[in-house]
Formats: structure tokens, C-alpha cells, sequence
């Protein structure tokens, strides 16, 4: 395929600076991911039953209003043609979702086994209301990218730009909380999310420029692109895009990479704990392992996308690499090797993780030809309607393995310190942090491989369409 010469209309500081709201993104992925399931299973002492419950009845929620916030989203409004379709809900959704944050750490102080249901309704409710405002942000963040970046060029470097900035969010989601967190102190807790809060208000305020859409794309929705349109009912918008087969597929196969990430990353401070017997502290050189190994990977990654000019081979690629560096970990129970091979992993995710916005990216412009109209908010909502699943595998895999493996919790009361687990716990977690992983992403790169049918020549295909439509 010949490679595109279309010319790259964004600077690099444009870039980065829209790279800030998935900085805020990863962010929360790691450190909500890492640290809720663990402070209220472990420290609070809540019954694990009572707490994958909660975390299956937040994914369900999760998936029901994603969509929903797509749909109600993906349509002008008075400000529209000021602000543009997406910033003035990224900042909406935005603030009072970092906000939120700070709520799930403070739970009432009751007895874990007579208050069970008191600290069940508390994490139901607190994060019921945290994702709510996660996917007001989230769905119109990521709808921008699509539209605002529009060569292959342009898309793979806004990529790789962006995603390093969401690597530093990463690396910060996974270093700052256990800066402050004391295993068995509760309000470790409360000081690490306070930190949190205001790392990720700053963040959010430097993700505006980069966020902001281009009035010419504003203008071409509002007087042109739409026009003449009847917004379809949200079921029928919804049986759609159950119709795009590549997007399935894409979809699909992301939703079990987001179950590798949330199972992997829920595991960190069980592993640290009981595993490798490292402080929360420790955890700060593991997780800069794995930014360094992210780092180094992601331009290489990019050079190999540039080279084949083909972004489904390589991310079929990348994702073949990272089910085949999960299994390693399995075998490691010393702190500074499983420092090394957590480099390598990191190596390893750096390619799939480069290449999720340019993959979209070109099953966005598919939809588009296939639909004639410009519906980001729709597609977005439903792939991160699909990827809530994740939370329930890391809730099932979790309440299933700790069961079986005769898991003790925390005491739940302050200044006891936390029992220490039998070996038949030790090895399930040890499960849940490769193997369980691994099968995932093996079934991810499967997928992609078998029924991911977008080539470069259709990807030329789309664009001469797109043209063609001046959408």
C-alpha cells in the first residue's frame, strides 16, 4: 500500500497536551484498580463476597451508562458551537469525577461483619457515582481523537505522544499511592487519594488546549454533517454498531486486554504483600520498572507501525508478545527479578497500548462510510460499555480464587496489624496475577487475528470515501 502524504495539522504540544486527560485516565486506572478491591477486602475487612458484589453491581452500572452517556452526549447543544461537542463534558465529567475519588476511601467506621452491609452499600453507591462522571469524561475524551486527528502519520504520533504522557500517568497511579499508603493504616488511604485529587485536577487543566476541537470540524458538524439528520433512537443506534463486525472485534478483543490490566494491576499490593513480602513503599521501583520498559517499547513500536504501514498486523504483533511476557511472571518470588521481568512486560504492553488509538482510530472511519455520519460518542460508549466486563472477571476471578485458596482478610479494626495468608492463598495469587492474564490476552490476540479485517488497502479504501463525503 502506498503510504499517505496527508499533512500533519496539529503540533506536538497540541499533542501532549490533549496526552494530559489520559494521563488523568491512567491515572485512576491504576490507582483505583490497585488499591479499592485490596483496602476493602484486606484493610477494611469486608467480606470478599460483599465486595465483588459491589464491584459486579459498579461494572453493571458501568456498562449501562456509558452507552447512554454517548448517545445523550452525541448531539449539539447551545454551547456547541462555542466549545465545541466534547470539552465542555470532559471538564462536566471531569472535575467531580476526580472529586469522587476522595469518597471511596471513606467509609463509614463500623464492625466489617455487623456493618456488612452498611460499607457493602457505601462502595455500591460511592462508586456507582465515581464511574458516572468517569464515562461523562471519558466517552467524549476519547471521541475526540478520531475526529481531531485525522492522517495515519498524524494519528500514530498524536499515539505515541499521548500515550506517553498517559505512561506518566501510569507510573504516577502506581508510585504516588503507595508513597503514603501503610498496608494496615487506614488513613494512609485517605492522604494517598488527597494527593491524587490534586495531581489530577492539575492534569485535567493541562488536558484543555489538546482537548479543544478545531472550529472547522465544529462548524462541518453543525452546518453540514448533520444536517437535515434525525437523531436515531438509542436502541437503534445501538443495534447498529452490533452490526460492524470489525468493530466487534475490536471491541471484543479489547474488553479481555482490559480484563488482563484490571485483574493484573487489582493484584499489585497482594503480590507486593504476600507474595515478594515488600512494603507499599517498595512498590514504587516495580512500578518504575514498568514505566521505563513502556517507554523504551513505545517509539520502537511506533517505528514498526511506520515501517509496515499496517496497524492491524502490528497490533495482532503487540498483542502476541504481551500474552507471551505474562506467563514469566508466574515463576517470580524474589523482589529485584521480579523488578526485571516486570520491565519486560512493560516492553511487551507498550506495543498494544500504542497502537489502541490509531486501531480505533480507522474502525471509526469505517463506521463512518459505512453510516455516513460522524458518531464517535456512540462507538465509544459502547466499546467501554463491552470493557466493563473486565471488572467483573477481576470480581469473579478474585471472590472464586481467594474462596478456593482460603484468603484472610483484614480484621478491619484500626491498628491491627494484617494475618498473614497460608501458602495454598500465596499460589492463588500468584494464579491471578499471570495465569489468569495470560489466557485473556491469548483470547484477545485471537480474535484481532481472526476476525480483525481491516488492511491497509481498505483503510485507503475508507479515506477516499471520507473525502469523497467531506466528513
Amino acid at each position: 500500500m502506498e503510504k499517505e502524504t496527508i499533512e500533519i495539522k496539529h503540533s506536538k504540544r497540541t499533542m501532549v497536551s490533549y496526552g494530559f486527560g489520559k494521563f488523568v485516565s491512567e491515572f485512576f486506572q491504576m490507582c483505583f484498580g490497585a488499591y479499592v478491591f485490596f483496602f476493602y477486602e484486606r484493610v477494611i475487612g469486608l467480606d470478599g463476597l460483599f465486595t465483588s458484589m459491589g464491584f459486579i453491581i459498579f461494572a453493571v452500572w458501568n456498562a449501562v451508562n456509558d452507552p447512554l452517556v454517548g448517545w445523550l452526549t452525541n448531539r449539539p447543544f447551545k454551547f456547541t458551537k462555542k466549545w465545541g461537542r466534547r470539552l465542555p463534558w470532559v471538564l462536566i465529567g471531569g472535575v467531580p469525577w476526580i472529586l469522587s475519588y476522595l469518597l471511596i476511601f471513606t467509609p463509614p467506621v463500623v464492625d466489617p461483619t455487623d456493618g456488612a452491609f452498611i460499607l457493602f452499600a457505601w462502595i455500591v453507591v460511592m462508586t456507582c457515582l465515581y464511574d458516572t462522571f468517569a464515562s461523562i469524561f471519558g466517552v467524549n475524551f476519547y471521541s475526540i481523537f478520531p475526529d481531531k486527528f485525522r492522517g495515519d502519520t498524524e494519528r500514530r504520533t498524536a499515539s505515541i505522544l499521548s500515550t506517553l504522557v498517559g505512561a506518566v500517568g501510569t507510573a504516577f497511579g502506581s508510585i504516588i499511592p503507595s508513597i503514603f499508603i501503610v498496608w494496615d493504616q487506614r488513613s494512609s488511604y485517605v492522604l494517598q487519594a488527597g494527593v491524587v485529587v490534586i495531581i489530577c485536577m492539575i492534569a485535567l487543566a493541562l488536558a484543555i488546549p489538546g482537548s479543544r476541537e478545531d472550529q472547522e470540524r465544529i462548524d462541518c458538524y453543525l452546518e453540514s454533517c448533520e444536517e437535515g439528520m434525525d437523531r436515531e433512537p438509542f436502541f437503534k443506534e445501538f443495534k447498529s454498531v452490533l452490526k460492524h463486525k470489525n468493530f466487534m472485534a475490536y471491541v471484543i478483543s479489547f474488553m479481555f486486554y482490559q480484563s488482563l490490566v484490571a485483574i493484573m494491576i487489582g493484584s499489585i499490593p497482594y503480590v507486593a504483600e504476600s507474595v515478594v513480602g515488600v512494603l507499599a513503599s517498595d512498590v514504587t521501583l516495580l512500578m518504575a520498572a514498568l514505566l521505563i520498559g513502556m517507554f523504551v517499547s513505545m517509539p520502537i513500536w511506533g517505528k514498526i507501525a511506520d515501517k509496515t504501514n499496517n496497524d492491524r498486523k502490528t497490533m495482532v504483533i503487540a498483542a502476541a508478545v504481551l500474552t507471551i511476557g505474562t506467563l514469566p511472571l508466574f515463576f517470580i518470588t524474589e523482589y529485584y527479578i521480579m523488578m526485571i521481568f516486570i520491565f519486560i512486560w512493560g516492553f511487551c504492553e507498550g506495543g498494544y497500548w500504542v497502537m489502541l488509538s490509531p486501531v480505533f482510530s480507522i474502525t471509526i472511519d469505517e463506521a463512518v462510510v459505512i453510516s455516513g455520519r460522524r458518531r464517535e460518542g456512540i462507538y465509544q460508549g459502547f466499546q467501554t460499555f463491552i470493557s466493563r466486563a473486565a471488572l467483573v472477571f477481576q470480581a469473579l476471578t478474585f471472590y472464586i480464587i481467594h474462596t478456593v485458596t482460603n484468603f484472610v482478610p483484614g480484621s478491619g479494626i484500626p491498628g491491627d496489624p494484617l494475618p498473614p495468608q497460608p501458602i495454598e492463598a500465596v499460589w492463588g495469587i500468584r494464579i491471578h496475577f499471570s495465569i489468569v492474564p495470560m489466557i485473556l490476552m491469548f483470547l484477545a490476540t485471537i480474535i484481532l487475528w481472526k476476525f480483525f479485517k481491516i488492511t491497509p488497502e481498505k483503510v485507503k479504501e475508507n479515506k477516499e470515501k471520507l473525502a469523497e463525503l467531506g466528513i
